[in-house]
């Protein structure tokens, strides 16, 4: 009886856990798609305001270490990437919920000017807190 009593408990334990990740999940894929919505809208604000106001970047174009940048920083950036590629936009491939705290998006950023075009596969892990984007760690081949 007591082992049936355990194993009950158990089962509600790992039903309620399985119910806290689900719902996780979704609120994390909410957030990267609202995310990218406003990137493809060019609606950068909307995007920066996503982020705590000092967030930790790694990207390629800031070079091998972590850079803190403001959100109104993050605006002027893809602002001046967006005059560059009037047509720039993402397409989300995967959204991989990692944790509570960790979103990893797969992705596919194009882009043109009347003389180049780019298409460019990126993976950016984000670290949340509060709903806010606290780290923004984001990988692809720039060479």
């Amino acid at each position: 009886m007591k082992n049936l009593f355990v194993i009950l408990s158990l089962s509600v334990f790992w039903g309620c856990q399985s119910q806290k990740e689900d719902a996780n999940k979704q609120k994390s894929e909410v957030f990267v798609k609202t995310y990218f919505e406003h990137f493809n809208r060019h609606d950068f604000k909307a995007m920066a305001a996503m982020y705590v106001d000092s967030a930790e970047f790694k990207d390629p174009s800031f070079g091998t270490g972590i850079v803190k940048q403001s959100q109104q920083q993050t605006v002027v950036k893809y602002t001046e990437l967006a005059k560059m590629f009037p047509d720039l936009r993402d397409s989300v491939i995967s959204i991989y919920p990692s944790d509570t705290n960790h979103i990893i998006v797969e992705f596919i950023s194009k882009g043109s000017m009347p003389s180049s075009k780019f298409e460019l596969p990126i993976c950016t892990i984000f670290t949340l807190q509060n709903g806010k984007i606290t780290k923004d760690f984001t990988y692809y081949n720039n060479q």
